[in-house]
């Protein structure tokens, strides 16, 4: 399969199970806290993909030992240098992670501007904002952020967050794990990827209390222990599958995956007459002929997740009625839209809203993906339409789903 583009040929029911993978989202921030380890520290389920890679490669350039075998990832080592590599960081939004642990390490760091999906103003002032109020000065420099601590040490603070942001919350929480005396994070992110984090560093002698409620608060240690951790499952990589069994008419097991963290996900599909039942760590997902049109709107967890908004929009495509669509998280996450059109979807944007009048079945049509998640929209699209689709540029799913095209192909797929 060449790297670019996937050739579907749609409207085929898939059936059978799949494992789902460790989740992309939780994953780069628990890379990322290898560097307040002294000694070792091993984390399992961690998904083979892009991203992953080059968070390792980020957390090597700094200068910490990795091994990367089977889904396990061994760290040795401390960070040696202060500078994280511009063409590392450009590739990736996630590489702003790795700076609250350097600068609790090493008291200095210096990282260009990340890169990442156009999806939207992710702006990083939130995660100054918050290591600022834990002592460290910043600026920015020819294309830099400088960031150094003064005292040595990040200093206990109260954090208010004037608006929810998951990447703030993780970097204050890293940046509070080493500092001496206590800080309350207010108006804190409540994501399973949050919760994750925190698990980890508790499991390492870190003192952290309140995770997924909005007040988060962290008594500062000397030091983390080595630890051994393992990586939640994927829940948008499960919902993701989920849409697919719906949208084929098929029936998947989703193996390894944890329905808890994805309730108003759930609650939606089950309202537009999809089928789903909940195992132990299994979700069983059975499509069927009337699909219902359902309204949503994307909000902070655990609200509907912004990442599975594009997705459930291609399911809304071939549902009973009209839909609305609202995204309240990113406000660029509307360019699947002209390419399910070319798929003759019926979809008309007014802001942040789309509308979506949903038909019989998508027509096969050549569209492009513009970012990870809409990528998966236009596969899952592509499934369910008449004839051949073609989704040019797969950079951006290599990113986030791994071994995506082997398990499409496993549970009857006709793609090359």
């Amino acid at each position: 399969m060449s790297n670019d583009r996937l050739i579907i040929q749609g409207g085929k029911p898939l059936f059978g199970d799949v494992k789902i993978s460790g989740a992309k989202n939780a994953v780069l921030p628990l890379i990322s806290i290898s560097l307040l380890f002294d000694k070792s520290f091993t984390l399992k389920n961690v998904p083979d993909l892009a991203d992953t890679r080059l968070m390792i490669k980020l957390i090597n350039a700094l200068g910490v030992m990795t091994k990367f075998y089977n889904g396990v990832v061994d760290f040795h080592g401390e960070p040696q240098n202060i500078e994280a590599p511009k063409e590392l960081v450009s590739k990736m939004r996630a590489s702003i992670l790795v700076l609250a642990p350097l600068l609790a390490k090493r008291h200095n760091a210096l990282i260009p501007l990340p890169g990442g999906c156009e999806i939207g103003e992710r702006p990083i002032n939130f995660h100054l904002d918050a290591l600022n109020q834990l002592g460290a000065e910043t600026n920015f420099q020819n294309g830099f952020l400088k960031a150094t601590l003064p005292y040595g040490k990040f200093i206990g603070n109260d954090i208010k967050f004037p608006k929810i942001s998951v990447g703030a919350t993780e970097c204050a929480i890293m940046g509070a794990t080493l500092a001496i005396g206590k800080t309350k994070i207010y108006n804190a992110a409540k994501e399973p990827e949050i919760v994750d984090l925190g698990n980890c560093l508790n499991s390492a002698g870190a003192k952290i209390t309140g995770l997924g409620t909005d007040i988060i608060e962290i008594e500062g240690v000397s030091k983390l222990n080595p630890t051994t951790y393992s990586v939640i499952p994927d829940r948008i990589e499960a919902g993701s599958f989920a849409i697919i069994a719906a949208i084929t008419r098929g029936e998947l097991n989703l193996l390894n995956s944890n329905p808890k963290d994805l309730k108003a996900f759930f609650k939606k599909l089950k309202q537009s007459n999809v089928k789903v039942e909940f195992y132990n760590n299994t979700v069983k997902v059975k499509g069927v002929n009337e699909i219902n049109s359902v309204n949503i709107q994307t909000e902070p967890h655990p609200g509907f997740p912004t990442d599975l908004q594009a997705q459930f929009m291609s399911l809304m495509c071939i549902a009973n009625g009209k839909s609305v669509i609202e995204e309240n998280i990113f406000e660029n996450r509307f360019m699947h839209i002209p390419e399910l059109s070319r798929m003759k979807a019926s979809i008309k944007i007014d802001g942040n809203k789309a509308w979506v009048n949903g038909l019989k079945q998508l027509q096969g049509a050549s569209v492009k993906a513009t970012d990870l998640r809409a990528s998966m929209s236009l596969i899952a699209a592509g499934l369910n339409a008449n004839g051949e689709s073609i989704v040019n540029d797969l950079s951006h799913l290599k990113r986030g789903y791994e071994n995506f095209e082997e398990k499409l192909f496993n549970i009857g797929a006709n793609i090359r």
